[in-house]
């Protein structure tokens, strides 16, 4: 049925009377809306200047030169903007997934999916165990090692280097000396000789060593020999004490050992209760608490109070004790330092050159190795590295198959309904270019004759000739100079 036309507008069509109007040109059935490059019905300025309508551009700006015409409601008109390039998105966990509908084409991928979660799981797992051991490293870890100490003791006479010289008392003196060195054991009990396993230097197990000789043999004022740690302290392999003498020497030998944390030795009655003679704070407040709950000493309404039973009442000195109070009560019980090590030893002095060595093992604590395994396992970023890379291929794997299965629906919805398809296909082209384009208003119907024959073209029309009329008056009025005329006319009255 056709449409009946006003008869004072002519369709587009036809020529058209107006001057500088162009009507859109029509695309033929099926074809795919373009951007064209030049000048065109959608992206010309001149061709979009339909009677009735003013290019409108979103953007610009400034009074127009154009006088008002008679009021009329909003006209459609479309805009033009450049896609703005965004940045690449990053990859997410879900970017991994496989949809339903691919996986019930392709059975296998559910092997997949339950890769991908048990991946999930693992991925958790590792992370609590990272934190775990986070937490682990801000807490000293250290083992028991024996340390073998080496005493050696040698002893010679100072000869002359020519068989004939005679020899005075100081040259004929005889001089001892005495060397004090360790070895760290390993588990096997044997010293260690890997060189490039870590060495420990031997003065740094210990926070003071002081040997004292025989006060009859060299006095009180120079039969001790002492050394102390202090922040300037450089790290030795050993002691060496040299002294002149030809009779045998006996010496103490006492090693106080650095604890790391401080250790603190308890007072004996607390140490008989709990079973401890020498730990660090810690320890012996974990032990005074299980000794605590063990007994049910702990008020069964007043959770935070403790009833003291006959042992601890002599050692605090009081009926009952709040939790808050322990730290405090415990404080005149630590005597400290803790007992050093004390060994007794007999210096050799025999005449000509000789050399005796003696050794002892005593309990040391160092670092566990396990604790730098683990601070290796936090910083190593090789296996980050690895799992990134195949990360990457699995992204791009899954999006080569996402591209795939819409390549798939593609080829088959063509397949099942050619002419269907391409209309549908044309729709959803012409909406995509209007997203894209920013195009504001409904090109698709203005370039149909239909378009141009609604109500408001009426109103365009007036508004074009109106415009047209105030254009060419205006043109006269410079060209003639009527304006001028009146004026001077006026003046001369």
């Amino acid at each position: 049925m056709s449409v009946p036309m006003p008869n004072n507008i002519m369709p587009p069509q036809m020529a058209h009377p107006f001057p500088g109007y162009q009507p859109p040109q029509r695309m033929p059935p099926g074809t795919p809306p373009q951007r064209m490059s030049g000048p065109g019905p959608y992206h010309s300025e001149q061709s979009r200047r339909t009677p009735g309508r003013r290019p409108n551009v979103k953007g610009s700006s400034g009074p127009s030169n154009q006088p008002p015409g008679p009021s009329m409601g909003p006209m459609p008109h479309h805009s033009v903007h450049r896609p703005t390039h965004k940045p690449k998105p990053k990859k997410k966990a879900s970017d991994l997934v496989i949809s339903q509908q691919l996986r019930e084409l392709v059975p296998e991928s559910q092997a997949y999916m339950d890769l991908l979660s048990f991946e999930r799981k693992l991925d958790a797992t590792i992370m609590r165990k990272r934190l775990d051991i986070q937490e682990v490293l801000k807490k000293p870890m250290k083992t028991k090692r024996k340390l073998r100490i080496f005493i050696t003791n040698t002893s010679y006479t100072n000869q002359s280097k020519s068989p004939g010289d005679q020899l005075n008392s100081e040259e004929c003196q005889t001089t001892w000396e005495l060397k004090i060195e360790g070895r760290l054991l390993d588990e096997n009990g044997q010293v260690r000789s890997d060189p490039r396993a870590p060495k420990k230097k031997f003065s740094s197990f210990f926070k003071s060593l002081i040997i004292e000789l025989d006060k009859e043999m060299y006095g009180p004022d120079s039969n001790f020999v002492e050394w102390h740690r202090n922040p300037q302290t450089q790290e030795t392999d050993g002691f060496q004490v040299k002294r002149p003498g030809d009779k045998p020497v006996k010496c103490t030998i006492n090693l106080q050992l650095d604890y790391q944390p401080q250790n603190f030795k308890l007072d004996p009655r607390l140490g008989r209760l709990l079973g401890i003679h020498t730990a660090t704070r810690p320890v012996i407040v974990t032990a005074l608490w299980q000794y605590i709950k063990t007994n049910k000493l702990q008020d069964p309404i007043h959770r935070d109070t403790i009833k003291c039973d006959e042992y601890l009442q002599s050692i605090f000195d009081c009926p009952t004790m709040k939790f808050s109070d322990i730290p405090f009560k415990l404080n005149p019980l630590f005597q400290q330092p803790p007992d050093p090590i004390v060994i007794e030893h007999v210096v050799a002095v025999e005449p000509g050159e000789t050399k005796s060595v003696t050794h002892w093992d005593i309990s040391v604590e160092v670092d566990d190795t396990l604790k730098q395994q683990m601070n290796n396992f936090l910083v190593s970023t090789v296996a980050q590295q690895e799992i990134m890379s195949l990360d990457q291929k699995i992204y791009e794997t899954v999006d080569s198959i996402k591209a795939l299965k819409t390549k798939r629906e593609f080829m088959l919805s063509f397949a099942s309904d050619p002419y269907g398809f391409i209309n549908k296909w044309l729709i959803s082209q012409s909406r995509d270019l209007k997203v894209m384009l920013n195009i504001e208003g409904d090109p698709e119907e203005e370039r149909k004759a239909e378009f141009y024959q609604k109500d408001w073209l009426k109103e365009g029309v007036c508004r074009y000739f109106y415009t047209k009329v105030q254009q060419r008056r205006a043109e006269l009025e410079r060209d003639l100079g009527v304006r001028q005329l009146g004026t001077s006319t006026s003046n001369a009255n």
